[in-house]
């Protein structure tokens, strides 16, 4: 016979019906905002079930249980409905009901209750918990967004007399940012292997010395993708020091330091302060060519033949970040004093000309070099004002640094080196990224960002309306555009052409064509023609969402390749976070913003912004094995959020902080803007996982062979939990020859390997600092393929800043 219980409740079943009602009081309040903005009923109505299982408790009753695990139970086949056997999703959805089903159960909890005409409540509770239990372990290995897929015809060769780049470089060599000025990222090195690559080792970790320091702004990057030139390899700095180290043994040759100066003596307030890499141009090179580059046919722009400097033959081209660009003996670290004013160009002339913050103008990415120039653009500001820096492109005798020709958006016609007195283009669109060439064809390629401020268009010029967001396409020897192709019309988003398009000689059933590859921030990879600039692969123009502030306007339609990894638009249960209660938040949030897709016009009310400005693709673009025709990629899927703030509440702000108070002011135009990433109260992101993955495309049929999510929370989470959901990464792969593809810039800090043909990781090393940049390989003197990548943080990004160069290699025999 079950003994009496007291008439008063016991303290601890007192406490667990305060806290269950808590929890349904909250749980309502919030679900009834989520249905008033037309969102789910779920929350509403397990709020209510709560409290009355809260009442239920203080009154001793033993159906409180049963009706708990009824909710548990339906709570799952709701979760189900939603998400689906993804356990990711799942998990916040019933977390804290599981768990508080197991305090349910607990005897102390359950010996109080009196019994009534209910089944009996350890049963069902059991029932109610083995369900969701069952249901979770099922859904573990699961993921929606992967693609299982194995490279048919394996690694054997495609294209086998498919081009590097110009110039016969050397299989061991690494000459340029992307391995060549196609861009290509690839080795055609083949000595690690998928059955050796686990056997990779640190071969040797150089450190540069150059660490953040207080005067620094919060982004300082390590981005730097190191050149390797017969025994050396030679690396940059945020501060733009060049370092020549031993390839070999990671020794350190020789160091050259600009002192780079900022207008105020402090780096503080500056945007950011990075380095991509230096340029390298040896004359022995192209005077051992015999195959002169295609625009030589054409009238020069330099009235007066190039003079080939005795005092450099070897030379690096290093841009500072203080808008200078300087020339070094490649085998000295001296400066070329043959080259412009005593080996120095300064890039910040009067006629450039500008309302710029300290670092506002300068060159992150090494310049691209042909026969005979230095082609070098430079990073503006984004969201400071109407009146910045023009973004003009220009060309300097790779000798002795004479102005050849000046390309500006804003006067694309006229590329005439401009005469003293006269000023280009304020504010049009620039090239921060990296430039590819192809001198066979005598073209060189720009990656185009846009028209400052980002996100309001409404008094952009006709140069940015036909040239921003796209890739221009400019005959070498005068600068004169001989195509272009625009990939966001009327750019509000902040989408700019932020990698270096890479070249390849692709097979197609018409027959191989001369391919440029151009990845996209809002997911598209697109594949022109590179002579012609048409469509490889198909690109269409889609409807989109209408309804810029007054006073802009937005363009009816978009580019969309066939060939993308367009995240598919989000909606309300796609929402996140680690509890009901900051996803119920997030859903609440979701439903508030203006959201109608990928291309929703920024608006005074906050509006969703997927994918956000950080793009599926960013600096990092991708990888292309041209032998194999198979490219390696790293896209990824983050939400932001964008608000246009009326100019005069910008006035308001910045007069009663003196700071700008998180928003980017916009000078001259009617609305500065706020951007931030879409998170939960406690910062946890709103977006469901995965946010980064890895794939391959087989560009022969322009179709994904496989895609897995990549990366863990080690570096982000609390107690640094390593959770595989899959994580951003800002920065650019490699693909070799032996069939294995490198990637370290996810935000845990890891360098990791794959197997190109099924995207299976092989093999991964823990970095020092965050890897957020692009590795490569070469040969060493010992006869071993070395991978190379700097480990030195991203501080806007938050991972470990540090100043590693770190280099692997298998065994020595």
């Amino acid at each position: 016979m079950r003994p009496q219980t007291s008439s008063r409740p016991p303290w601890i079943l007192i406490l667990t019906a305060v806290v269950v009602l808590l929890l349904g009081i909250a749980l309502s309040v919030l679900g009834v905002k989520l249905v008033t903005l037309g969102g789910s009923l779920h929350y509403v109505v397990f709020g209510l079930g709560l409290i009355a299982v809260a009442a239920l408790l203080y009154a001793q009753r033993q159906s409180a249980v049963s009706l708990y695990a009824v909710m548990l139970v339906l709570t799952t086949v709701w979760a189900l409905y939603e998400v689906g056997l993804d356990f990711w999703q799942l998990l916040p959805r019933l977390d804290v009901w599981f768990a508080l089903g197991i305090w349910l159960a607990l005897p102390f909890i359950r010996r109080p209750l009196r019994a009534t005409s209910a089944p009996y409540p350890a049963a069902s509770l059991a029932l109610g918990l083995v369900f969701p239990l069952v249901v979770a372990l099922v859904s573990l290995p699961r993921e929606s967004t992967t693609i299982e897929g194995h490279l048919a015809r394996g690694l054997d060769a495609v294209l086998p007399t498919a081009a590097l780049g110009p110039g016969g470089l050397p299989a061991g060599e690494w000459h340029a940012y992307g391995g060549t000025p196609f861009g290509q990222r690839y080795s055609p090195l083949d000595q690690i292997t998928a059955q050796n690559v686990g056997h990779l080792k640190k071969a040797w970790e150089f450190h540069t010395g150059d660490l953040p320091g207080p005067e620094d702004p919060v982004e300082i990057t390590n981005q730097v993708t190191p050149l390797k030139i017969g025994d050396t390899l030679y690396v940059c700095t945020p501060h733009s020091i060049v370092i020549a180290v031993d390839a070999t043994t990671g020794k350190e040759q020789w160091r050259f330091d600009p002192k780079i100066q900022s207008a105020n003596g402090t780096f503080k307030k500056w945007e950011h302060m990075t380095c991509r890499g230096v340029s390298y141009h040896n004359d022995a090179d192209y005077a051992a060519s015999s195959t002169a580059p295609a625009a030589a046919a054409t009238t020069s722009m330099a009235s007066t033949p190039a003079t080939t400097a005795t005092d450099c033959p070897r030379r690096l081209f290093l841009p500072t970040a203080d808008a200078r660009l300087i020339a070094l003996n490649a085998d000295n670290g001296q400066i070329c004093p043959s080259f412009g004013d005593k080996g120095t160009i300064q890039l910040l002339t009067d006629n450039l000309d500008g309302n710029m913050l300290p670092g506002g103008y300068y060159s992150t990415s090494p310049p691209a070099i042909t026969r005979d120039l230095v082609i070098i653009g430079g990073h503006v500001s984004d969201n400071y004002s109407t009146h910045e820096a023009s973004g003009v492109i220009r060309a300097f005798d790779v000798h002795d640094g004479h102005l050849v020709w000046n390309w500006d958006a804003g006067n694309p016609d006229e590329t005439t080196p401009l005469p003293a007195g006269q000023h280009y283009t304020r504010n049009s669109p620039n090239v921060w990224s990296v430039m590819s060439v192809d001198e066979r064809l005598g073209l060189v390629y720009l990656p185009m960002g846009n028209q400052t401020p980002d996100t309001w268009g409404g008094d952009r010029t006709a140069g940015a309306e036909k040239y921003a967001a796209g890739v221009v396409a400019l005959d070498i020897a005068t600068g004169k555009v001989r195509w272009n192709y625009q990939f966001t019309h009327h750019d509000l988003w902040d989408k700019d052409v932020s990698a270096q398009p890479t070249l390849v000689d692709l097979k197609t059933p018409s027959g191989v064509q001369p391919a440029l590859i151009s990845t996209s921030k809002q997911g598209s990879i697109y594949v022109l023609n590179r002579l012609t600039g048409q469509p490889i692969i198909p690109i269409d123009e889609v409807p989109v969402a209408q309804g810029a502030v007054q006073g802009d306007h937005t363009s009816p339609t978009q580019a969309r390749s066939q060939l993308n990894y367009d995240p598919p638009k989000l909606t309300e249960a796609d929402m996140w976070g680690t509890t009901p209660f900051d996803q119920v938040m997030c859903r609440i949030r979701f439903k508030s913003m203006r959201y109608d897709g990928p291309y929703t016009p920024p608006g005074v009310t906050e509006t969703l912004i997927h994918p956000g400005n950080a793009g599926v693709f960013d600096w990092g673009g991708i990888s292309v094995d041209p032998v194999r025709q198979i490219a390696f990629t790293n896209p990824n899927s983050f939400a932001f959020v964008f608000r246009l703030v009326p100019a005069a509440e910008v006035a308001r702000r910045e007069a009663s902080t003196n700071e700008s108070s998180g928003v980017h002011p916009d000078t001259g135009a009617p609305y500065g803007v706020e951007i931030s990433p879409l998170l939960s109260a406690l910062g946890i992101p709103c977006q469901a996982p995965p946010w980064g993955w890895v794939s391959a495309v087989d560009l022969t049929t322009g179709k994904i062979i496989w895609k897995h999510k990549n990366g863990t929370t080690r570096d982000s989470a609390p107690f640094g939990i390593p959770l595989p959901l899959g994580v951003p990464g800002q920065g650019g792969t490699l693909i070799t020859a032996g069939g294995i593809a490198f990637f370290g810039a996810t935000l845990d800090s890891y360098l990791r390997a794959y197997d190109v043909t099924d995207g299976r990781q092989l093999w991964s090393s823990r970095l020092p600092a965050g890897g957020q940049a692009t590795p490569m390989s070469f040969k060493g003197k010992d006869g071993r393929q070395y991978i190379v990548i700097m480990a030195g943080g991203h501080g806007s990004l938050g991972t470990k800043m540090g100043d590693s160069v770190m280099a692997y290699a298998l065994p020595a025999p």
